[in-house]
């Protein structure tokens, strides 16, 4: 029971997650929908791995896909079609449950099923790898360094493009309030408050969105008072047809576009502290930190319940993944 299973290991990001915890010395079995068998057989033929192909809706075909299984790291968006069932899954089969998610409603559903989870000895760490590992840790750097933090503002700076796989999951999420956490509880806001954040070369505008990290960075800080911003170059969101969209950016673009992120912590006496993250473009960081995240849930670092990367891990765990630096300002 320390095999890896990476659902929707034949797209985009599952392929890269694959391969980097295969060099991580991890033991993957591949899985995915049947529609991708021709694709899942030709990456275990050069992985030299096990494939299982199952619906995530058709309950005995996962639950005898999941034998043997000791943790699943799912990265098949849109989540809000894949998190649930795989979750269920997991607690039936007393698996680790791992994704990358984006979207809010899935960090819902998690807090849906701490108990369960809890109850069944399972984990569920959503945001294994991503936004989410990347601004938690940046998050709790920055909250250490004032006494009583009660306000935080973060923003993420996308650069890049986005994959087909993303820009599928973001056009279908559901959660299109935007919203930010106001003494502890998710409130409305308006969409065009933009505010200015410097990255690392000067102010940046940057506007409001509805980021995970609403849940996870309180779940993990206490900070009462959340706002969640995104910084985008390189070009808007995409528009048109996503289905005839690039499979995501390549190794060329992503090496030339890094990631940045930028927090702004408030303590009770009034202390403004500023802190800044340089990281690799974020489709690398996030299948290298997922990758990272299973080996060490494989190996035994669990919590049982609904979790988040840097309550888990520990604030310094972004700085683990490839070149990523925290700077305080």
């Amino acid at each position: 029971m320390n095999r890896l299973m990476i659902y929707g290991a034949a797209g985009y990001t599952g392929r890269m997650a694959t391969a980097n915890a295969r060099a991580a010395g991890v033991e993957v079995v591949l899985a995915g929908r049947p529609g991708d068998e021709s694709r899942l057989e030709a990456l275990a033929a050069e992985m030299g791995a096990e494939y299982r192909l199952f619906a995530v809706d058709d309950v005995p075909a996962r639950e005898r896909a999941l034998s043997g299984i000791a943790v699943l790291l799912n990265c098949a968006g849109p989540f809000m079609r894949t998190a649930e069932p795989l979750i269920q899954a997991c607690l039936s089969a007393g698996a680790h449950y791992l994704d990358i998610a984006a979207e809010l409603d899935s960090y819902r559903l998690a807090e849906r099923y701490d108990q369960a989870a809890q109850a069944a000895g399972v984990m569920l760490l959503p945001g294994s790898g991503g936004s989410v590992a990347m601004l938690g840790c940046l998050a709790g750097h920055a909250a250490r360094r004032v006494a009583s933090p009660c306000k935080l503002s973060i923003a993420l700076h996308v650069a890049g493009g986005f994959s087909r796989g993303s820009a599928v999951s973001a056009s279908e999420n559901v959660t299109t309030e935007t919203l930010h956490r106001v003494d502890g509880e998710l409130v409305s806001r308006a969409s065009d408050e933009v505010r200015e954040f410097d990255f690392g070369d000067g102010p940046a505008t940057a506007f409001p969105v509805t980021l995970p990290e609403l849940i996870t960075i309180s779940r993990a800080t206490g900070i009462p008072n959340i706002d969640t911003y995104v910084h985008v170059t390189d070009g808007a969101f995409p528009e048109g047809d996503l289905a005839a969209m690039p499979d995501g950016p390549t190794r060329e673009q992503r090496e030339a576009n890094r990631y940045h992120a930028a927090v702004e912590v408030t303590g009770e006496d009034g202390t403004v502290v500023r802190s800044i993250l340089d990281t690799v473009n974020g489709y690398t960081f996030t299948t290298l930190a997922a990758a990272e995240a299973a080996r060490r849930v494989v190996g035994g670092e669990v919590q049982a319940g609904f979790q988040t990367p840097a309550g888990l891990f520990g604030d310094g765990f972004a700085e683990t993944i490839a070149d990523t630096t925290i700077v305080d300002l």
